[in-house]
């Protein structure tokens, strides 16, 4: 049976309820929740309309011991695509990472039919919907935060988080009943949470690469310790 949570919109001028059940991890291709995210996607549509243009469902197999928490699509990957980091330098990173380290086989061509695929590990995003600027607001934030947790608790055999920056980091935590303060961020860090472990990253973003703020080896590094972990 589903769980239902009751949230504030965006707006903050009503509420809205949000599926918890594994079976209804995914927000519908209309999810009317966030009303600055849906009239976001409804210029997007008219402006692009061969774009997915709707909330990105999660990718991978909901059987993996590693889930990976994104923060939102990008506008010309994700929401583009259909596919979670696909299309733009962030899956680049992200999918020659997981190739290493043995989580994805394939090989990524930046779009969603590439034939890849994921192993023991699967993506989702703390939202779902690209918001404007790349930059989704507190209560769109919260809003989506109940299909995260359903997310997580879709994958019986789950073992690692990581959260790829602060956002999804503080959202991972929240959704998992977390304080803070026990599981502060920070590049590298892994905190211990009862049935899983949560390993945090920067975000594999341009913007941080290109300013060194994370380097590929940077990267790595995370899930070399998720592979040592899991093994």
């Amino acid at each position: 049976m589903a769980t239902i949570s009751t949230i504030k919109s965006a707006s903050g001028d009503r509420t809205s309820t949000a599926p918890t059940s594994p079976l209804l991890a995914e927000p519908g291709r209309d999810c009317p929740f966030c009303p600055r995210l849906v009239a976001f996607r409804e210029t997007n549509r008219a402006r692009e309309p061969q774009w997915f243009n709707a909330p990105v469902p999660g990718f991978g197999d909901r059987n993996g011991r590693l889930v990976i928490v994104g923060l939102a699509p990008g506008l010309q990957g994700a929401n583009r695509t259909g596919r979670p980091f696909t299309g733009d330098y962030a899956g680049d990173l992200l999918y020659a990472t997981l190739i290493e380290y043995g989580f994805a086989k394939g090989v990524y061509q930046a779009r969603p039919d590439d034939g890849m695929t994921l192993v023991d590990c699967r993506i989702a995003n703390a939202v779902h919907c690209v918001p404007p600027q790349n930059k989704p607001l507190p209560a769109e934030i919260t809003s989506c935060r109940p299909f995260l947790l359903a997310a997580i608790e879709s994958m019986p055999k789950l073992k690692a988080i990581v959260a790829l920056g602060r956002i999804a980091h503080e959202s991972t935590v929240k959704a998992l009943g977390l304080r803070a303060v026990a599981a502060p961020f920070a590049h590298g860090a892994v905190h211990e949470t009862g049935r899983f472990r949560l390993y945090d990253s920067y975000h594999c973003s341009r913007y941080n690469t290109n300013t060194r703020v994370l380097t590929p080896d940077m990267f790595r590094s995370v899930f070399a310790k998720v592979r040592a972990d899991l093994s």
